[in-house]
């Protein structure tokens, strides 16, 4: 006699989503993003891993939602792929500089910034997670180098230290049309092949 699945909802009034999330957490501290699969993160929650796909669709979103970082690779690399190759540098600044002008948005990425700093589990799993999930995507995308790419990405984001952790003036409080005039010209020289 072989037994059926249950399918549908969990019995009880549980928190599936919020159970995922836990679980998720766990699995991505431990194992970094590379290794931590849908599976695991189902088997931790004690859920089916489509039901993790129902509610995130892909470990990337799972890990968005896990570590409440307000960007999400599936929206953000068509965003800065679409477009005019010449202008690949402003969107990409222009991104970048909109998204952590928002307190709301950039205090999960400061926080993840300064536990990277101190910890290095949290290193590996936010490295893993920005160069697999994001700028490699976008550096194939636009068939450059991923060291061009990196180069890129470390000027904003020492841009975005600069502004927002140590808060030198007059960059903290400069508008961000000025910086996207100023910062785009660069980024763009790094994105040409």
């Amino acid at each position: 006699m072989t037994v059926k699945r249950r399918t549908g909802r969990r019995p009880g009034a549980g928190d599936t989503r919020g159970e995922i999330l836990t679980a998720a957490r766990q699995v991505f501290a431990e194992k970094g993003f590379d290794k931590a699969t849908i599976r695991g993160i189902a088997r931790a929650a004690a859920v089916d891993p489509a039901l993790v796909h129902h509610y995130f669709e892909t470990k990337e979103g799972l890990f968005v939602a896990a570590m409440r970082l307000p960007i999400d690779p599936a929206q953000v690399v068509p965003l800065v792929l679409e477009g005019p190759r010449e202008e690949v540098g402003e969107r990409l600044v222009r991104f970048i500089l909109t998204v952590t002008s928002d307190a709301q948005a950039r205090e999960p990425v400061l926080a993840l910034l300064r536990s990277a700093m101190t910890n290095e589990q949290v290193l590996g799993m936010i490295r893993e997670f920005i160069t697999n999930a994001l700028l490699y995507k976008v550096a194939d995308g636009l068939g450059v180098s991923h060291l061009r790419m990196e180069a890129a990405f470390g000027q904003l984001i020492g841009v975005v230290l600069a502004r927002y952790v140590l808060a030198l003036e007059p960059l903290a409080s400069a508008d961000l049309e000025e910086l996207v005039e100023l910062l785009a010209p660069t980024v763009q020289r790094y994105l040409t092949p």
